[in-house]
């Protein structure tokens, strides 16, 4: 006899085995550059806010094509009415009447000072102006994930970097220990090497806490959860100056040309436009036609002659046409005025595209030059590495022949780590800069 509990325990466990093993599988993820961006542009709310207003902006298009169409409506009312009648001299009566109305209309506009149209235009207009508004954003989404990825990589390497002077640090320790017991140096210097390796184990933990940060940032950009969140790491090769653009006036023509946030303020000053002509269409006459067609019965109970209700609806049917005109005279100044403030506007939308590209200029400058002076400070720092280690190394040899002291040794090695650090902090700060360059130039920043 098969003992199905037994089975089902052993299903049971099965899947756990497998949501655990999934579990374990999804913590060791480690997310790619191009993964991150991805995600980022997907999940962010900012994102899905403005792709919520395109759809809106489509709504808006859908709504404007309807003004060129004719408003139809019908009518149908039913009445009774209940009460004493006089009906004849001195006599009264009470009287119940029923009343049926029957009613169509049909409107259409034919001229409204072109406002129809205009507006038509704007809300197409709006809707491009919200693309580019994505694109812009998801632009900067995107330079934020790269920044934050970079820091991540930064920190590793700082971290990797307290690690190799701790464990350094622990050799030498061994090393003053054996000399101290063959009586070639003081005991003292054993005290000097544990503080020295005390102050490295601080500078691992500060140097851990600081890439636990970096990555803390990258999660919560990307809104994921922090727990087992971790990156591939990119092999960041020595940069070179071949990273450098020699000129900022190629970056600047091109974002002018097509920077998301010059088309933006383009954009702006055309709808600025059709708002003052729509504003002027308040001059100008309205024409409009109509149709109605309507038709009635009624019942009364003090007669009782009336005809059939479908004969009473088909004898009182009419038609009727209408044409309107209206022609503006006197608004108490609301036309004048609005047009006025839509020519404010649009002189507005003007100096905001002459601001935004000032700020374009000054942007790409700042940042040619922040690159110009990065590689400066890189190639500084890697002749400073390269003296510092060899300083370092002569140091150490001095040492062991005991031609320095320990606090000598330790100034030479506090120069030499400053020296690793500053190299890494170098060459981070002029890859991101350069990047930025990249991103004015629209190049992909996850290459």
């Amino acid at each position: 006899m098969i003992n199905f509990s037994i089975i089902n325990m052993k299903n049971n466990l099965l899947v756990c085995l497998l949501l655990i093993i999934a579990s374990s599988f999804a913590q060791q993820k480690k997310w790619t550059l191009q993964e991150s961006v991805a995600h980022a542009l997907e999940h962010n709310i900012s994102v899905k806010q403005t792709e919520n207003t395109l759809l809106i902006n489509e709504q808006d298009i859908v709504a404007a094509k309807g003004q060129f169409l004719p408003s139809v409506s019908g009518s149908v009312s039913q009445g009774l009415s209940l009460g004493t009648s006089l009906v004849a001299q001195g006599i009264f009566a009470n009287r119940t009447s029923h009343s049926t109305s029957l009613g169509l209309s049909v409107s259409q506009n034919v001229f409204s000072g072109f406002r129809t149209l205009n507006s038509y235009k704007q809300s197409k207009l709006n809707s491009e102006r919200s693309q580019l508004e994505l694109e812009r954003l998801k632009d900067d989404i995107s330079l934020n994930v790269v920044d934050a990825y970079l820091n991540i990589l930064f920190n590793k390497e700082n971290l990797e970097t307290a690690k190799a002077q701790f464990d350094f640090s622990q050799k030498q320790l061994k090393q003053v220990q054996d000399l101290v017991d063959a009586g070639v140096q003081p005991k003292a210097n054993i005290y000097d090497a544990e503080a020295t390796l005390s102050r490295d184990a601080q500078q691992v933990t500060i140097a851990e806490n600081n890439f636990n940060l970096a990555l803390l940032t990258l999660s919560q950009l990307l809104q994921v959860p922090f727990n087992g969140f971790d990156v591939e790491m990119i092999d960041v090769n020595t940069p070179s100056e071949a990273l450098l653009y020699k000129d900022a006036t190629p970056i600047l023509n091109y974002a002018l040309q097509n920077r998301n946030e010059i088309k933006i303020a383009e954009k702006n000053i055309e709808s600025a436009q059709l708002s003052t002509k729509i504003s002027k269409s308040g001059y100008l006459p309205n024409v409009s036609l109509g149709y109605g067609f309507g038709t009635n019965a009624f019942y009364s109970n003090l007669a009782n002659n009336e005809a059939a209700f479908l004969d009473q609806l088909n004898d009182n049917k009419g038609h009727s046409f209408n044409l309107n005109v209206g022609i503006p005279i006197f608004s108490r100044f609301q036309n004048k005025t609005a047009v006025a403030k839509s020519k404010i506007q649009e002189d507005n939308s003007k100096l905001r595209l002459q601001q935004a590209k000032l700020d374009l200029e000054s942007n790409i400058q700042r940042a040619y030059t922040d690159a110009q002076a990065a590689f400066k400070a890189y190639d500084a720092a890697k002749k400073s590495l390269a003296s510092q280690e060899l300083a370092f190394n002569n140091s150490q040899e001095r040492y062991n022949i005991g031609n320095m002291t320990a606090f000598d040794l330790e100034q030479a090695r506090v120069q030499f780590i400053n020296a690793q650090s500053s190299l890494i902090n170098a060459k981070y700060d002029f890859v991101f800069k350069t990047k930025v360059l990249d991103f004015y130039m629209g190049k992909s920043l996850t290459n």
